[in-house]
């Protein structure tokens, strides 16, 4: 029988930036179940995009994985454009504000992952177990887990980064905090006549907002666009060209014509907030744990900072020759980890309400709030230092690295 010290059930994002960051911090030994590895990139963008912050930067910098996401292909965004469809309030934000190079990156999530399985095959202390996982059982000393072929094998720490329909939440059986946004968010490339100009934009619609990404080609943009399940229904089965037209008369031809790249893909939108994170010798991370609005952009860039923040316990764990999964330190890491997330679901919620509750004065207001945050620098700032990740609170991993 195998042992490790940690077993990561799920090989995405952020189970292997966990991995990674457990064997710099700590060096210890971890297995990762993941049934799928990454698939060669493809000439085409991606559907699935990720918006990184400064933040999750740092840590892929940190962790030696960053040059391998830039040589493969990424876009930088130095401007942010916003507005509101039925007014004239608008928002920019401009990197210069804060001093930084760009505002944030778009990568596709293709491209985050194979760098990060990379740098993971390299290391001689990540085991990948290419099955699927069968059942865990948690002791007082060790988790055992058994598989369809492979041998069991035991850790002293599960740690489920298997997403939204996490199979380790399932078997720690804790209660979950649900709420139906009652959104779908349509996803696709499309092109533009105008390029993406470095910007990232995003419109408030009737429905709820619609988001453009720009890509790592300067035509191209990846739409996030959230509405109700029937408008999505609806705007999916329209014709290639219909759908075109309504997609750039929503975004007031800011880009110019668009025209659809890809197919198109809907996807339910729900929150999801897990009442403990840990519990005996398991614990969550990511989508596992929390899942958001994406209207911020922020559901990867928590989970990366979950990642960091658990290596950071059990790192002062290992320091200090104790059990890494004893309960302390696992609730340590769930409180100030809960928090966070709550903070953010909280504020995906009020911003959601604030640009889809139909009510007049509620309109003017916003319209009025929103001229007067674009002409406050000072507010902007603020704005801009949090979507960053710029927090009093990061884990050393997601710092500058002459303080790891």
């Amino acid at each position: 029988m195998q042992k490790f010290d940690v077993l990561i059930v799920g090989g995405g994002m952020v189970g292997l930036t966990m991995a990674l960051a457990l064997r710099q911090t700590s060096q210890l030994t971890v297995a990762v179940v993941e049934q799928h590895p990454p698939q060669p990139l493809s000439t085409q963008a991606e559907l699935r995009v990720s918006a990184i912050n400064l933040a999750s930067q740092r840590i892929f910098e940190n962790l030696s994985v960053w040059p391998l996401i830039t040589e493969q292909r990424i876009q930088a965004y130095q401007h942010m454009h916003v507005w509101d469809k039925l007014g004239s309030a608008k928002l920019d934000f401009e990197h210069n504000m804060v001093k930084q190079a760009q505002l944030g990156w778009i990568i596709e999530n293709s491209v985050i992952r194979r760098a990060l399985w990379q740098k993971a095959s390299e290391d001689a202390g990540i085991y990948v177990i290419n099955e699927q996982l069968l059942n865990v059982v948690a002791g007082e000393a060790e988790v055992f887990a058994a598989f369809q072929q492979h041998q069991p094998i035991t850790a002293k720490l599960a740690i489920g980064a298997d997403g939204a329909h996490s199979w380790l939440r399932q078997q720690m059986q804790t209660n979950m905090l649900f709420r139906d946004y009652d959104h779908h968010a349509i996803v696709a490339t499309v092109a533009t006549t105008q390029g993406h100009q470095n910007t990232a934009w995003q419109v408030f619609l009737t429905d709820g907002p619609l988001a453009f990404l720009p890509l790592f080609d300067q035509q191209l943009c990846s739409i996030v666009w959230s509405t109700t399940p029937a408008q999505a229904e609806r705007l999916c089965g329209l014709s290639d060209e219909a759908f075109n037209r309504e997609l750039t008369a929503a975004s007031d031809g800011k880009l110019g014509n668009l025209s659809l790249h890809s197919e198109r893909q809907s996807l339910p939108l729900t929150m999801r907030l897990a009442q403990e994170f840990n519990h005996s010798r398991m614990v969550l991370i990511g989508d596992a744990a929390h899942t958001i609005h994406p209207l911020a952009g922020q559901g990867v860039n928590l989970g990366l900072l979950d990642a960091a923040s658990l290596a950071q316990i059990i790192a002062a764990q290992v320091n200090q020759q104790q059990d890494i999964a004893y309960s302390v330190a696992l609730k340590q890491f769930s409180r100030w980890r809960k928090t966070e997330a709550i903070e953010m679901i909280s504020a995906m919620e009020a911003i959601k309400q604030l640009f889809t509750v139909p009510v007049k004065p509620l309109q003017l207001l916003r319209g009025l709030g929103m001229t007067l945050v674009d002409h406050l620098p000072i507010v902007k700032r603020q704005l801009m230092q949090q979507a960053l990740g710029e927090r009093s609170h990061l884990p050393k991993l997601a710092q500058v690295s002459d303080k790891l």
